[in-house]
């Protein structure tokens, strides 16, 4: 039986943007290259026009929202090009050969991928640019050859209308069907989007428990579809006993840096640490400078932070190492606990406290960092700090591989530089869909399917499988992997 709901509104915005898949889809590299530079080019020009929206809506500096619209903009030319080469094409003929040798000869086999269909994306409130209506989602989407509906956040709607002008008049001045994006801001009407039977994907980042709604509805369609939601993490940081006595100060600076950055409102601000008990880092944290209070983004997130942090102070064992003071937005604030109260309430403890608060977690054995590590729930970032001769930095790495999407090495883990080997993913419950990424150019893959031609004569195949054509596009051809220049 069917979730989807009848409504006249949806029915038609959708019905749009499936005549405009149909246009997209067949439209070249080069067509969409084009399109998307230009929505690229007009969101760069209104910078001027957006970014104080922006300011107005979020509480962001300036600065961090003029880097973010760069970001933004970077991210779908990258996008588009990347989509151009054919990346997330995974381009495979086998050419037919009698002789195969599994007994029986083998046909002309020929396999690439094609654009899922009209794609909804919920926009997220801490990246009013890069994640919000023409972020990395929407981008990645259309390049693929998708139309997009975006679900604007309800934490930045002028800004939404505002980007989403830009874009729709780029759209149409560069010659792009219309229908191939729109905007919704109901979150009933949202739902329905995502419940109608012609939606092919959902995208999503933000908390567990909204994610955990959409992908149940996503997956209990009479079709289920894939639903890429990228949900919570706190994105530990494992430090050795060697690493904190070699450099503890440099330890401490980075991190309360990093969980700090943008007053902790980013999906990979590390939200514990795990040190040795009695090294110097709990007592250079004693001592450290926090910031000062910044307000965060809304006021639902404001009561958020201050919900969960009042329940990890009451947790038994867990008490403030440092704190900072404010009237009026949260102050950074530090609090410790050791690693047996940790092992005992691993659900309790290790919860994602979005904004500027951090747990140190202290251990007197190394064996625990690997307990914690093997129990630990799916992770969007790991951190091992550690020397380079330390004998558990290997296994420690291998079980952190098991649980997070991207692991670092004496790094921190905000910043997810939008680049081709980006993992922005993880297991459950980091996201919804841990063979995939979020961020970085196989975000494409997302966005299709593949789909083999059996027998087919050479005008009738996509130009990719083509024998005698030059499409730029790496080709695996019986076995061997080629490229096209």
């Amino acid at each position: 039986m069917s979730l989807h709901t009848v409504d006249p509104s949806v029915d038609a915005l959708v019905a749009r943007a499936v005549a405009a898949g149909e246009i997209w889809a067949a439209a070249s590299a080069a067509d969409r290259v084009t399109v998307l530079g230009a929505v690229a080019d007009a969101l760069d020009a209104a910078g001027g026009e957006l970014v104080p929206i922006a300011l107005r809506e979020t509480h962001l500096t300036e600065a961090r929202l003029t880097g973010e619209l760069k970001r933004t903009t970077f991210q779908l030319r990258l996008l588009a090009r990347s989509a151009a080469a054919g990346e997330h094409l995974d381009v495979r003929i086998d050419h037919a050969d009698p002789d195969w040798p599994m007994g029986a000869p083998r046909p002309d086999l020929r396999r690439t991928a094609v654009p899922l269909g009209p794609v909804i994306v919920f926009a997220a409130s801490n990246f009013p640019f890069a994640f919000s209506v023409a972020g990395g989602d929407t981008a990645s989407a259309l390049a693929a050859g998708c139309p997009v509906l975006v679900k604007a956040h309800g934490g930045h709607p002028d800004l939404s209308d505002a980007t989403a002008r830009v874009v729709l008049e780029a759209l149409e001045k560069a010659g792009a069907p219309d229908g191939l994006f729109a905007l919704v801001h109901d979150a009933a009407q949202a739902r329905a989007v995502l419940t109608h039977p012609d939606i092919k994907a959902g995208a999503f980042t933000g908390s567990i428990p909204a994610g955990r709604t959409l992908f149940d509805i996503a997956q209990n369609r009479a079709e289920p579809i894939p639903f890429y939601g990228e949900l919570g993490s706190v994105n530990p940081v494992f430090v050795t006993e060697r690493a904190a006595a070699a450099r503890a100060a440099e330890i401490v600076d980075g991190f309360v840096t990093s969980f700090t950055l943008g007053a902790g409102q980013f999906c990979t601000k590390p939200g514990v640490l795990l040190a040795p008990e009695g090294s110097r880092i709990t007592a250079l944290l004693r001592e450290a400078v926090l910031p000062e209070a910044v307000p965060l983004l809304n006021d639902r997130i404001t009561e958020g932070h201050q919900h969960v942090r009042e329940q990890l102070r009451a947790k038994a064992g867990v008490d403030v190492l440092t704190a900072g003071t404010s009237p009026q937005s949260p102050a950074p604030t530090v609090l410790v606990a050791g690693v047996e109260e940790v092992l005992g309430d691993l659900g309790g403890l290790l919860t994602e406290c979005f904004g500027p608060t951090a747990l140190v977690v202290t251990y007197r054995d190394e064996e625990q960092l690997l307990e914690v590590a093997r129990r630990i729930d799916g992770q969007l970032t790991a951190t091992l700090v550690a020397e380079a001769d330390d004998e558990i930095a290997p296994r420690l790495a291998g079980l952190l591989a098991r649980k997070a999407g991207r692991i670092l090495w004496n790094q921190w883990p905000t910043g997810v530089s939008v680049t081709h080997a980006q993992q922005h993913g993880g297991p459950y419950p980091a996201t919804t869909a841990p063979g995939t990424t979020s961020v970085g150019t196989a975000a494409l893959a997302r966005f299709v399917r593949a789909v083999a031609w059996q027998g087919f004569p050479q005008h009738l195949l996509p130009r990719e499988l083509r024998d005698s054509t030059t499409t730029g596009v790496v080709r695996r051809i019986d076995g061997r992997i080629t490229g096209e220049e």
